[in-house]
């Protein structure tokens, strides 16, 4: 009884074999252990699938949500909004891409978009940058947020540089003319999660409407960079000015192409 006592349901016991009390007793103690160490068993393999439904979940949220925002969530925290001064945000966009799709299966479609932009996310991954979010077949990724680091811009200039290479790659691989516009611009920018369904972690602010406004003023097949991120890449890359040029909503702006890395 003592083994029962501690929890070892796994003691093999000589029970007494008689029809007296003792005898009694102690077959209806054993009957009793068994069905303990089965009700256990039980109980332990649902807390096995508890666990596994746990992670489960963990691992979706962290495809939703970058891991130091998902725990800040995990701690009950209701509302997440932060400032971050220097930040580079990146818009990529694949050049004729809906005249394209019109001529390609719907299969064809998504299977082209999956390889451009599982392509893309590993270079995301690869130089620590936040994938903010896929829009049609445009691409928005921005460096320093939500871990703020001082050569975000250079982390976005490869990336970006990388991606021009991955998908001509891709073009020759699947035999169909593809190209991308790429813009990038640095400064400051909000960031938070937003909804309550489908829930996402996005950014605002001028500096991310600035990159944009860089994307579509581009060129194919170029990297299209503001004034502000041409100063923070000098040093390490090699820029063209593209001269001042008209940008919606913004006016005159001294704009550059990014070529390569110095």
């Amino acid at each position: 009884m003592r083994y029962v006592a501690a929890g070892d349901f796994e003691k093999s016991i000589n029970l007494p074999q008689g029809q007296d009390e003792v005898g009694v007793l102690a077959r209806t103690f054993s009957k009793m252990t068994s069905q303990i160490k089965s009700q256990m068993a039980v109980i332990e393999n649902e807390h096995k699938m508890i666990q596994q439904e746990k992670d489960k979940s963990e691992k979706l949220l962290l495809n939703i949500l970058p891991s130091a925002i998902a725990a800040r969530l995990k701690q009950q925290e209701t509302l997440i909004a932060d400032k971050f001064e220097n930040a580079t945000v990146l818009f990529c966009d694949i050049v004729g891409f809906t005249t394209l799709s019109a001529a390609i299966s719907p299969d064809e479609v998504v299977q082209t978009l999956n390889l451009i932009f599982t392509s893309f996310d590993a270079l995301t991954t690869n130089y620590g940058l936040e994938k903010i979010k896929t829009i049609g077949d445009a691409y928005m990724v921005v460096g320093g947020v939500p871990n703020p680091c001082d050569n975000h811009a250079e982390r976005i200039a490869q990336t970006a540089l990388e991606m021009l290479k991955s998908v001509e790659s891709l073009a020759k691989k699947i035999g169909q003319p593809l190209s991308i516009r790429v813009g990038i611009h640095s400064g400051e920018v909000i960031a938070g999660v937003i909804g309550t369904t489908k829930i996402a972690y996005d950014l605002w602010g001028d500096t991310v409407n600035t990159a944009s406004r860089m994307e579509s003023h581009g060129v194919p097949g170029k990297i299209h960079c503001s004034e502000e991120t041409y100063q923070l890449l000098k040093a390490k890359f090699q820029l063209e000015l593209r001269g001042n040029i008209e940008i919606k909503g913004k006016g005159n702006m001294r704009t550059y192409f990014l070529i390569q890395h110095n």
